[in-house]
């Protein structure tokens, strides 16, 4: 019999992590000097992998060499603090290590005799998180791996709890009176899709207008509401939002709490953005309201500082999780387990597979301490304002939209009509990408194309902010000379 195994010697392996972390020291030496973005084209990169099915391996020095040339060093740098676009945080480094530890022992978090101290570090980490923000003390929750799993699971657990008595899950939609679900037009697409795999259908999302400051108008929602109610449809679900991806606008959350009482509906809110900004004094009335959602999505790998994937539902209590996806399995059964007290993540969430998530979170919060990320959040908020405050005494660029960390603005320069501001901007973005120094991202308010910086990374400082202004602005002027060229 052949005793051959896929392990290294020990000094092999100690060899092999030494190199690796000298890789990882790399990505973060001369962060502030490294392109945030390298233009090479899709073809490029995928020539760099074109190459048959590997019959004999290589050595691991070759190996790694290969990963720095074309995987760290041409990697769109999320780490650096020249990304702006989407809502990237990059990550600490403590959950570096925490991931590499977390994968050594390779837990699956979903049975609690297969990873015991995970599976209490992930209901601890669910502790802390209704504690910073406030929500019922013995509420529920599970991590997820993003916003969007997010939304889904609290929307799920929605559905299904709203309509036990139905009996739901034995009987399904069909025969069903339609039943709707309202947010506004400025939610994120995830809920799109989410009421699509749900079976509740995009006809039965209602997105109700903003008002010009991008929240919800709450009178034209109670408008829709008693119109659907008159139409002989269900209201099911109120949506709100703590923090837009566009703009960062939070909803009027007390209000909605009260209409979600009123009309007898479930309360999700989406804080998968903005809600962990709530443990701030200086935003905390923002949020009124949020400590009566039924469910909240968070997001961890954006106001908490970790790495991909790390996303979070919280319910008012566990139980209306393991309602929602308990399915009994023979091979799974507890009846035999003595300890009663095992909480099963299997039992409460739809994974059987499931990595350690709340690991890399628990040990960056033991690691810095609660005080010093809010200090980093409010950090984020206040170079946000600081780059409005210079937009607004700038003659060529102009405010379009800001709240918590997302800054939308346009650039203006010595254009002469709203034709030629908006295609200077159009034109902005690819040339921003293709010169690479920073990666800044466009969105649309009410049909206008806008620039959107988004200012979630604990390494932005003032000089970095002032960086992005000063390259727009040199990209923008040489979009522009080429025009009037042209013209």
């Amino acid at each position: 019999m052949n005793n051959e195994s896929l392990d290294l010697s020990l000094e092999e392996f100690e060899q092999l992590l030494g190199q690796s972390s000298k890789l990882v020291i790399n990505q973060y030496q001369g962060l502030n000097e490294k392109k945030a973005y390298h233009d090479f084209t899709q073809a490029e990169v995928e020539s760099w992998f074109d190459e048959p099915l590997p019959s004999d391996g290589k050595s691991n020095s070759e190996l790694l060499e290969e990963v720095r040339k074309k995987v760290l060093a041409t990697a769109t740098n999320n780490l650096g603090p020249h990304m702006y676009g989407y809502v990237m945080s990059g990550g600490n480094q403590v959950s570096t290590v925490a991931e590499l530890l977390a994968t050594t022992i390779n837990q699956n978090a979903t049975k609690w005799h297969l990873a015991p101290a995970i599976s209490e570090i992930e209901k601890r980490v669910i502790r802390w998180t209704t504690e910073m923000i406030g929500y019922a003390p013995d509420a529920g929750g599970v991590l997820v791996s993003g916003g969007s799993a997010a939304n889904l699971t609290g929307l799920t657990v929605a559905r299904n709890i709203f309509f036990e008595k139905k009996n739901i899950k034995q009987e399904g939609l069909f025969g069903q009176k339609p039943f709707v679900v309202y947010a506004s037009d400025q939610v994120h697409s995830c809920v799109d899709k989410s009421v699509q795999i749900l079976g509740i259908g995009l006809k039965h999302l209602r997105k109700i207008p903003t008002d010009d400051q991008f929240k919800i108008d709450t009178r034209a929602l109670e408008e829709q509401i008693n119109q659907d109610i008159k139409n002989d449809l269900t209201p099911f679900c109120l949506i709100g939002t703590a923090g837009t991806v566009n703009t960062g606008a939070i909803d009027n959350l007390s209000e909605l709490a009260r209409l979600a009482k009123k009309y007898e509906m479930w309360y999700h809110i989406d804080g998968a953005y903005g809600a962990l900004a709530s443990v701030l004094d200086s935003t905390k009335e923002s949020y009124h309201g949020m400590a009566e959602a039924d469910s909240i999505a968070l997001d961890f790998h954006k106001w908490l500082y970790q790495p991909f994937e790390a996303g979070c539902t919280l319910v008012r209590d566990w139980s209306s999780l393991r309602r929602t996806y308990f399915s009994q399995a023979e091979y799974l059964d507890t009846a035999l387990e003595e300890d009663s007290d095992r909480l099963e993540f299997n039992e409460h969430y739809f994974q059987l597979s499931r990595n350690a998530k709340a690991f890399k979170v628990w040990m960056s919060i033991k690691s810095y301490g609660f005080k010093k990320i809010k200090a980093m959040i409010q950090q984020d908020i206040d170079l946000t304002n600081y780059l409005i405050e210079q937009i607004q005494k700038l003659s060529d660029f102009e405010v379009k939209a800001y709240g918590l960390a997302v800054a939308c603005f346009r650039y203006l320069g010595d254009c002469q009509s709203e034709e030629e501001i908006t295609a200077v901007n159009q034109q902005l973005i690819p040339a921003l990408e293709k010169d690479g120094r920073v990666f800044i991202t466009s969105t649309k308010l009410k049909g206008e194309l806008v620039l959107r910086a988004c200012f979630i990374n604990h390494r932005k400082t003032i000089e970095t902010t002032d960086y992005l202004l000063s390259v727009i602005r040199e990209v923008a002027e040489t979009i522009r000379k080429l025009q009037i060229t042209n013209c």
